[in-house]
């Protein structure tokens, strides 16, 4: 489990060395979590904004932010943050407005929950289930419940327009993003992403990617469908500003509205962090003797450097989908709503299905086998992992389960005692 500070731990700590009534030490053990949440998921949020600026503003021959925060305008983000916190909340005479202010903050939730199944290393997960794929897709498609009501409640037709091309969009492109991610469960055997992490430790060739070319043109087809499931250029109808003025958030303004873009940039990182996991070896660096040192040690200190090492390289791999997904907004022309429908319905949905088949003849007809046909030993860390999760029997139960056997070799040992004493 990750090693947060737990709840009840900061409560009974404050309850018994400060005196603290229960009621208090529990809110303000829950305020130290929200500020935790809230920085560890604001800052590669913050992050984001202000990598896409720079890289936006080099593609088109500028400079981006150059003034707030040093000459490469690290605070750039933070300003705008509090320029939006101070604006005013407004909102049109014809919306809906329970619907209206509640929409925002579900796009959001949905956004973050989702990283509670995220592992971010060996040991560090918030929640490590057996279905925690499932969980994951499941929760972050509920974004576009938010969407829709925004648009809905809106009051305008643009919004509306806005939140009905999010939600077709969202629904066609669901089929192949869940294709394409059951291929590395079909791999690995388990729906659990520390498993499917896990499975692919040792040399680089052992990261799914490599295993043959059906999963490394799925994983193409997973990165491409992330991009529309986000709303990114060039399937970012749901918000077209040449068509819709500024799609489902048009009416939103200040605090609501940012809460849009905030919920946007923490599924990029979560997407692409999910693609890290699933095909491009997760928290491992892809060279053997190191992870084999963390993996294996029993020191506690190796143990949590191995864990920070393998965040940090899962940061460094996802911060470059991150920025791949910002260098093909910024150049590629946005699409028709007719183009993103055909090109799901009739090439990614089918593509994803013949690459599914192709995976699955390939585990069958070549098991343990990678791209480059060398074993990669995935047979192997299974059965490890499958003994490791069976419960170990003592010795009396075996004695118990199989009396004969405890009687054969009683009779071997007396007939050997006998034999040597008469010699």
């Amino acid at each position: 489990m990750m090693p947060l500070l737990a709840a009840e731990t900061i409560s009974d700590y404050l309850t018994d060395e400060w005196g603290w009534t229960h009621v208090a030490a529990l809110a303000s053990a829950a305020m130290v979590h929200v500020a935790l949440l809230g920085a560890f998921f604001g800052l590669p949020a913050f992050a984001g904004i202000w990598a896409e600026r720079k890289v936006s503003g080099r593609i088109q021959d500028r400079l981006g932010p150059t003034r707030t925060g040093g000459r490469f305008g690290w605070l750039q983000s933070l300003a705008d943050g509090i320029k939006l916190l101070q604006k005013e909340d407004l909102w049109p005479n014809a919306a809906d407005s329970m619907l209206f202010r509640v929409a925002p903050y579900i796009v959001v939730i949905a956004s973050f929950t989702a990283f509670l199944f995220l592992p971010f290393s060996d040991n560090w997960v918030a929640m490590s289930l057996d279905v925690g794929l499932f969980l994951a897709l499941a929760i972050l498609s509920l974004e576009v419940l938010g969407i829709i009501l925004a648009g809905y409640s809106s009051g305008s037709k643009w919004s509306l327009f806005g939140g009905m091309r999010e939600a077709a969009q969202m629904v066609s492109y669901e089929v192949p993003l869940g294709i394409t991610a059951v291929i590395p469960v079909l791999i690995a055997g388990s729906m659990n992403l520390n498993e499917i992490g896990r499975m692919q430790s040792g040399w680089f060739w052992n990261w799914f990617i490599f295993r043959d070319p059906f999963t490394m043109l799925a994983f193409f087809v997973f990165f491409t469908v992330t991009l529309a499931s986000n709303k990114r250029a060039p399937f970012d109808l749901a918000e077209a500003e040449s068509e819709l003025v500024g799609g489902f958030h048009t009416e939103y303004s200040g605090f609501r509205w940012s809460l849009f873009f905030l919920a946007e940039y923490a599924s990029m990182y979560f997407v692409s962090a999910l693609g890290v996991i699933l095909f491009l070896g997760g928290w491992w660096t892809g060279i053997a003797p190191i992870d084999d040192f963390f993996r294996t040690n029993d020191s506690w200190v190796v143990n949590y450097l191995g864990n920070v090492l393998g965040f940090a390289v899962l940061l460094i791999k996802s911060s470059k989908l991150v920025f791949l997904q910002i260098w093909i907004r910024w150049t590629l022309p946005r699409l028709r709503i007719d183009q993103v429908m055909t090109t799901c319905l009739k090439y990614l949905v089918p593509i994803s299905c013949f690459l599914f088949l192709g995976a699955t003849a390939h585990s069958v007809m070549l098991p343990g086998k990678s791209f480059f046909f060398i074993d990669s030993g995935l047979g192997n860390r299974a059965a490890e992992a499958a003994v490791i999760a069976e419960p170990a029997q003592s010795e009396s139960e075996v004695s118990v389960a199989h009396p004969k056997d405890a009687d054969s070799r009683l009779a071997l040992t007396a007939n050997s005692t006998v034999s040597e004493e008469e010699h």
